[in-house]
């Protein structure tokens, strides 16, 4: 069993926030997939679907953002999960809007939801694809930035066969399926420095 895991809050007035990009990712993931998120678990809704052949379940934590460990970690006991086998799909503010990064592991680097991942993981070398949502305005404190939503010109970035949405999706899944150095290769790479990877996983 492989686990994408998308971070974010639940309700309805988070749903277009920066900090639920993870969440809107992961939903794409179900959809490649033909999963739906329609299960109740582990203080989670989940869905498992098929890629390449493997099981891929696909959760969104309802614990909201700061204990979403709480339901990641009895999900992954439960299917035995190993961490090689889980990809987090969450927000980055150090990144401008537009930009996706995978790396293994890491600090938490103040991110409240991959902070409780790594303990109730037990540690914290599971795959991540850092989504970026950019850095707030000077007059804005982050978390308020974060619970805010994009505008209209990101959320029209966002959408779409070629929209951030549908590149995070593409950059989890082919790190479970071909292995996070080569996610790295195809999607790790600067807007401003060429084009992402088209290539479809």
């Amino acid at each position: 069993m492989q686990l994408v895991v998308g971070l974010g809050n639940p309700g309805a007035k988070y749903t277009r926030t920066r900090h639920n990009v993870g969440f809107r990712a992961a939903e794409e993931v179900a959809r490649i997939c033909g999963a739906r998120i329609d299960q109740s678990r582990y203080d989670a809704l989940l869905g498992t679907g098929r890629h390449h052949g493997d099981s891929v379940m696909v959760l969104q934590p309802q614990t909201f953002m700061n204990a979403s460990g709480e339901a990641v970690g009895p999900a992954a006991r439960f299917y035995r999960v190993e961490l090689n086998s889980i990809v987090v799909i969450h927000d980055e503010l150090d990144f401008e809007f537009g930009r996706i990064s995978i790396k293994v592991g890491g600090g938490d680097g103040g991110h409240n939801g991959l902070k409780s991942l790594r303990q109730h993981l037990g540690q914290g070398e599971f795959i991540r694809v850092r989504v970026g949502v950019g850095r707030p305005p000077a007059q804005w404190d982050p978390a308020d930035w974060v619970l805010s939503n994009f505008s209209s010109e990101e959320e029209a970035a966002l959408e779409g066969s070629d929209g951030l949405l549908s590149r995070a999706a593409q950059a989890a899944l082919l790190a479970l399926a071909e292995g996070p150095k080569k996610a790295m290769n195809a999607f790790n790479i600067k807007p401003k420095q060429g084009k992402q990877s088209q290539e479809k996983y």
